[in-house]
């Protein structure tokens, strides 16, 4: 579904990704581990087309997308919950769930997924009026997926989903995340530092230090890997 192929991004002259190359197979929960600073957020971006990579080429559904706007990627059903959240908090609930749809006109449609994602996250039905700078963390956290949602993605990319949140809300937050996968089919992409509960919830895994991919395979290996065990499961 995405290929990203021998990708360099830079940040005026300083090279953050290094020849990354990444693959993400239809209804995958792919996840991207790594140390603060690694580059893991500067890999959204670039997918995002908001940093766009200065070389290498990223495919989605076999078409190049490494030239194209952000507004134009998101079209085409990509949609990224960033970190720390962003989201409008002098607007109530309902309408940040809207701002996610802002690309549709099906009012039915969109109907339909506020009661689904009402139904995922039963807390925001009741906070519907509130203004979002108002919640908490986690139900910040909630209704920026809720938003992304709301765009009908295809590919899901999360950045730290975990960031600053309780631990039982964060195993709520990655319950939610694999019952998105599974009820909807929706791949997604995480990038997590809570490399325990990310590889635990993902089919497969990437290992990023200092802008290159050192570690790929299975989620379920990684987990055994005594490297990883070291640097990232403070085992």
């Amino acid at each position: 579904m995405l290929r990203l192929q021998n990708i360099q991004t830079y940040y005026g002259n300083i090279q953050a990704l290094k020849d990354v190359t990444i693959d993400i197979e239809e209804g995958e929960i792919v996840t991207l581990i790594g140390a603060n600073g690694a580059g893991k957020t500067t890999t959204l971006m670039s997918i995002c087309g908001i940093t766009p990579p200065r070389k290498g080429e990223i495919a989605f559904k076999g078409s190049r997308i490494h030239h194209l706007k952000p507004e134009s990627i998101v079209q085409l059903g990509i949609c990224q919950v960033p970190e720390g959240r962003r989201i409008f908090p002098g607007m109530t609930v309902v309408e940040n769930l809207e701002m996610g749809a802002f690309l549709r006109n099906d009012k039915a449609g969109i109907k339909s997924d506020l009661d689904m994602v009402f139904d995922l996250f039963p807390i925001l039905d009741q906070r519907r009026s509130q203004l979002g700078g108002t919640l908490s963390g986690g139900e910040q956290q909630m209704l920026a997926i809720s938003r992304a949602l709301m765009a009908r993605p295809r590919l899901l990319l999360l950045d730290e989903p975990s960031l600053g949140l309780a631990p039982l809300i964060i195993q709520q937050i990655f319950e939610i995340i694999k019952k998105i996968n599974k009820e909807s089919g929706t791949t997604i992409f995480l990038v997590e530092q809570n490399a325990n509960q990310a590889l635990k919830l993902a089919h497969r895994g990437y290992v990023m230090e200092n802008g290159r991919i050192t570690l790929v395979d299975k989620a379920s290996v990684l987990l055994e890997n005594d490297e990883v065990k070291k640097a990232y499961l403070g085992l």
